[in-house]
């Protein structure tokens, strides 16, 4: 029997990418998986996908609409929904930018986004003192690129958030996973020629010889939730970014 079944999960962003990635973990191990997005049209898509899981034998699979940037969304989520075991933030919209040619009004909405987005859902949300908090960060907090001095800021605080954490809610246990470049629908806006050269001049950069996928994070998502001695660390899922 999974070390999942019959437990709780919240998975925040679990409606595409590495989010979506993990729910399907989740959902194939056995848990009771719980997604949540602010956008109704990709919780449907995504429950579509994860349902046909549940029918072959998975856990359950639910989903919530929720803004993470709105504190009395995630306040009025947070009171009705009962403990979790395991809670998942992958969520949050980071547009690229030099920061003198990016809007102010977009740097702040990335920070409120992914940095406070993960802060509210880590002060509201209940999960029991058994389980674990993994917040999804990136390698750019440690590997900064041209244009993404506000996404290595925001990266690089939510790992040092994590480390806080795990000492402020010990026993729970909290973690980060930071991803480097993935092939998501992050990409989607990208012209594609330009996007297949982005991920051919990265394959041919990387250690690992390819670009990652969203089930290479998943895995390690799994690994710190299922890991009763892993908290207060990152695990780097990069393809050797970091130092490549």
């Amino acid at each position: 029997m999974s070390a999942y079944a019959d437990q709780r999960v919240l998975v925040v962003g679990g409606t595409s990418g590495v989010g979506l990635a993990t729910a399907r973990e989740f959902v194939t191990q056995g848990a009771d998986t719980v997604i949540a997005s602010r956008s109704p049209q990709r919780l449907d898509a995504a429950l579509a996908v994860l349902g046909g899981l549940t029918a072959s034998g998975g856990g359950a699979v639910n989903g919530q609409t929720l803004d993470i940037c709105s504190e009395e969304e995630v306040e009025k989520f947070a009171a009705t929904a009962g403990e979790f075991d395991h809670v998942v933030v992958s969520a949050g919209e980071t547009p690229m930018g030099r920061v003198d040619a990016l809007p102010l009004a977009d740097a702040y909405a990335a920070m409120d986004s992914k940095f406070w987005g993960a802060y509210r859902i880590a002060r509201s949300v209940r999960v029991r003192p058994t389980g674990s908090l993994t917040l999804l960060a990136g390698y750019l907090s440690q590997r900064p690129g041209r244009a993404s001095a506000l996404q290595s800021a925001i990266n690089a605080a939510l790992e040092a958030l994590v480390r806080g954490l795990a000492l402020e809610y010990a026993p729970l246990r909290v973690n980060a996973v930071s991803p480097g470049l993935l092939r998501t629908p992050l990409w989607e806006g990208m012209d594609v020629t330009a996007r297949e050269r982005m991920y051919e001049a990265a394959a041919q950069r990387l250690p690992v010889g390819r670009v990652g996928e969203a089930a290479d994070v998943a895995q390690a998502v799994l690994f710190v939730t299922g890991n009763a001695y892993a908290t207060g660390t990152t695990v780097y899922v990069d393809g050797g970014g970091t130092i490549a």
